[in-house]
């Protein structure tokens, strides 16, 4: 049977379940009042197994890291542990209600509280909320704390921010949307960020500089204690994006960088679920003497019974609630839960696979594609098809659209921006050497077709339900509601 929606397979007096008609003992309570009731409702009448198997080929065309290789750079899409689920599913954490007595929920208290404690030492910092829900939203926390703090100096003049020109596009627009003046600073020739170009957008309006460590380029900046000692001295705070925290957990930590504040990506790092649309978690993470701006409640150590825990609200400095509740409580346990069963040295093991696998295929594929940066990579590496757009006119999204024809998700392109015709590829920790073998087969079979028969990828992709759309119109104006096709 062809994929057709369940409109199109209904057919009058088909039915998918029979309810047994209730006895006279059973009182029947009106479920709608008579006025909500239609006599017409067009709603399909299928069998139970036509909607059975409209529903799994349906689930069997989603693209998903449990059953392909997904090398999308810059998103960490790596395996999620599945004890994770066995964890988060315990009744104890189920069926808990954020509205419940405090006394009632001093397990789920205590984890958050030794979750806090982990990620603060992870990042060499003094404390930690967990209230963001994404992270982009703890740079949003990360920055009203930096405004505050300088509010609280009674420095308002410090308006603009520095964000470097490889840093997460999220950077900049987050520092727009608090109402600062977004100064950009290049990168130099080895693609950390130009010193004298920094010095020079240095000033006493200079509230802080946002840096992505390591870069979107993949590349750790070997000079980012001489960048933080800079803008320190002009006054300034560092910000450290760490969604690229995976390449150095267990090994660097932001704190003794220089970085005063950074926000934690779990579905990066710590495994928990990332993508179609579900729930994230950006815990953000502050040096000492920016405690006191953290968003209420802060969970805190009962004063009066040893072992408990409370929720504190009295905190005047504090930028306030950034997210109802206590965040997503189902991605902190399952953060808690990798975390624990890694321990340090496992975690050490993390960043050491992930920066291996990356410059595994760093060095296999760079004689095919250019690197515009080769030199050793962290977690993901940047390529470019500018090669095959010159030769023969094939563009790195011809080049990701024909990946699909192979089964592999496409990695990232056209970003960052400071790469021409950008291929960015994150084959994280969690891939063996089997599959990454395979990947660079088919990227040397593709870069072979971009030579001789460049049309095969313009066209791609081949055997696909849908082919190229108009992806830009498709975002902007989606069409989502269901048509019938005409009839005669």
């Amino acid at each position: 049977m062809t994929d057709r929606l369940l409109f199109e397979i209904s057919r009058p007096g088909r039915v998918g379940v029979s309810l047994t008609e209730p006895d006279n003992t059973v009182p029947l309570p009106e479920l709608l009042p008579g006025v909500a009731l239609r006599e017409e409702l067009r709603l399909p009448e299928v069998a139970q197994l036509d909607v059975v198997r409209h529903f799994v080929r349906l689930s069997q065309k989603n693209f998903s890291i449990d059953t392909n290789f997904y090398p999308l750079g810059s998103c960490t899409m790596k395996y999620n542990p599945k004890i994770h689920e066995d964890v988060v599913r315990l009744d104890g954490f189920a069926h808990l209600h954020p509205a419940q007595d405090e006394d009632d929920v001093q397990g789920a208290l205590r984890l958050m509280a030794e979750l806090e404690g982990y990620l603060a030492e992870i990042a060499g910092m003094k404390a930690v909320s967990l209230q963001p829900a994404a992270g982009a939203h703890g740079e949003l926390t990360g920055v009203l704390i930096m405004r505050a703090f300088h509010r609280e100096r009674g420095d308002a003049a410090r308006r603009r921010i520095l964000v470097p020109d490889s840093a997460h596009g999220t950077n900049p627009a987050t520092a727009a949307i608090c109402g600062y003046e977004v100064t950009p600073v290049r990168s130099d020739e080895r693609g950390g960020v130009d010193l004298g170009d920094l010095a020079s957008k240095l000033g006493s309006d200079v509230a802080g500089l946002m840096v992505t460590i390591p870069s979107t380029l993949g590349l750790f900046d070997e000079g980012i204690a001489t960048v933080a000692d800079m803008v320190h001295r002009s006054g300034g705070l560092v910000y450290c994006d760490g969604a690229n925290l995976n390449a150095v957990v267990g090994r660097a930590r932001f704190g003794d960088l220089g970085g005063d504040i950074m926000h934690f990506n779990l579905h990066k790092t710590f495994t928990t679920p990332h993508g179609g649309g579900g729930p994230g978690a950006g815990p953000v993470a502050v040096r000492a003497d920016l405690e006191r701006y953290l968003p209420v409640p802060r969970i805190v150590p009962h004063l009066d019974r040893e072992g408990a825990y409370t929720c504190e609200t009295a905190r005047p400095l504090s930028v306030g609630r950034v997210r109802s509740f206590f965040g997503n409580f189902g991605m902190l346990v399952r953060a808690y839960t990798y975390i624990r069963m890694l321990g340090s040295s496992g975690l050490a093991d993390v960043s050491g696979c992930a920066v291996l696998n990356a410059n595994y295929l760093r060095v296999r594929l760079s004689d095919v594609y250019d690197v515009p940066y080769d030199r050793i990579c962290m977690h993901e590496f940047v390529m470019s098809a500018r090669r095959q757009k010159a030769a023969n006119g094939v563009r790195a999204l011809d080049i990701a659209k024909r990946l699909i024809d192979f089964g592999y998700h496409p990695p990232t392109i056209y970003f960052p921006l400071v790469v021409e015709e950008a291929l960015m590829i994150e084959p994280t920790e969690t891939e063996n050497r089997e599959t990454l073998d395979a990947f660079v087969e088919t990227m040397r079979r593709i870069a072979t077709e971009a030579g001789e028969t460049p049309e095969v990828l313009q066209e791609a992709p081949h055997g696909t339900p849908v082919r190229r759309l108009d992806e830009v119109t498709a975002a902007r104006r989606p069409n989502v509601r269901y048509q019938a096709a005409a009839t005669t």
